[in-house]
């Protein structure tokens, strides 16, 4: 009798008294921000020689992006309060333990953030994935808020089970920001590691694949309505 391998599964836990009370995890799929849900997939009002009127929406890569993965929100209402041209953040927050913290300016003399201090988020989920997966923590894709940006980091969550801590900056102007709970904080994507270990063939393609990504172009430019739009042009 052949027997189907259960599928990898990514497990989320937080302390028994924080169970209800900070904001849980949810599937990045199901945190589609609000002007995304919407946009149409097309803009009829959208004219033009070459213009289809097709949104993002409709780009794939982007959606992609946006759905892969699992999002960390805010446990609880974080303010940020941004002073002296982003170089001072002080915070507050509604909740019984850290929210955020900061970290030493040397630890990233030099950053592309300039003077703005490194701080961190607190989090209070322990994140276990199977042998062999690792976590991607990034700013949650296409999703940007005008308020923080969080640090990047890859964690080996299978041997690694305590919770992970996200260092960002503030790149809010300076005032104070309210970023309620539940607010998406980081995006979390499983992967496989052996899946990082792929060789690279670095070389020029050949007529047989030239052909075929002529083909795709093709088909792409076709399901999106360019050929149809050229079309009416002409008449």
């Amino acid at each position: 009798m052949l027997r189907l391998r259960p599928a990898p599964k990514i497990t989320f836990t937080c302390a028994p008294e924080d169970f209800g009370v900070i904001a849980p995890p949810v599937p990045a799929k199901a945190y589609l921000p609000d002007w995304f849900r919407k946009l149409p997939a097309v803009d009829d009002n959208v004219t033009g020689l070459n213009n289809t009127g097709l949104t993002v929406k409709r780009c794939m890569p982007f959606l992609d992006a946006m759905t892969t993965g699992w999002i960390l929100t805010l446990p609880a209402t974080v303010r940020l309060e941004i002073s002296e041209d982003g170089s001072r953040v002080d915070a507050g927050w509604e909740f019984d333990r850290t929210l955020v913290s900061n970290h030493g300016a040397h630890q990233v003399k030099g950053n592309a953030f300039g003077d703005r201090p490194p701080c961190k988020f607190h989090n209070y989920w322990t994140i276990a994935t199977p042998p062999g997966w690792s976590c991607l923590f990034v700013q949650p894709l296409n999703r940007p808020n005008g308020v923080f940006e969080v640090v990047s980091g890859i964690v080996d969550t299978d041997t690694y089970q305590s919770p992970v801590h996200f260092p960002f900056f503030a790149t809010g102007d300076d005032g104070l920001h309210v970023i309620e709970k539940g607010s998406p904080m980081v995006q979390v994507i499983p992967f496989r590691r052996d899946t990082a270990d792929i060789a690279a063939d670095i070389r020029a393609e050949t007529s047989e694949e030239a052909s075929i990504r002529k083909k795709v172009l093709r088909n792409t430019q076709a399901s999106q309505g360019w050929y149809r739009t050229q079309a009416r042009a002409k008449r």
